[in-house]
């Protein structure tokens, strides 16, 4: 729903991901790779480091989880992994698709489990506000 994605990545896998995005027309700007051609300036890869925090004062580095592979073949972040990012970012935005997971029944009750009691005040917020 955004005009961008982000990416997770080793850190170690740096070198490889730049080679990979520049032979797909991408050309590197700071800690994202974006279209080379101008009429698709809005699109971009984001890179986030699995197992690093974005932020210093980040509860919670980036999940590191095994993608899943949707039909059409394409990696995605598992759910927990998403729900872990959304509630550590906790930005407005992240706040409204943690709603929108929440609202899905994407939250299950062994997603909450798996939260640190930090993460799960947060969320216990979130759906205070509905």
């Amino acid at each position: 729903m955004t005009p961008d994605i982000d990416f997770g990545i080793r850190q170690s896998d740096l070198d490889a991901a730049r080679v990979a995005f520049e032979v797909g027309g991408f050309k590197i700007e700071g800690a994202s790779f974006r279209y080379a051609d101008s009429s698709r300036r809005r699109s971009a890869i984001h890179l986030v480091f699995v197992n690093e925090k974005v932020q210093p004062d980040d509860l919670e580095p980036v999940p590191a989880s095994e993608p899943v592979v949707t039909k059409e073949g394409v990696l995605i972040a598992p759910v927990v992994d998403l729900v872990h990012m959304k509630l550590t970012s906790y930005r407005l935005k992240d706040q409204v698709h943690i709603q929108d997971l929440d609202h899905a029944r994407l939250i299950t009750p062994e997603i909450e489990q798996t939260l640190s009691e930090p993460l799960l005040a947060r969320l216990k917020e979130v759906r205070s506000k509905r």
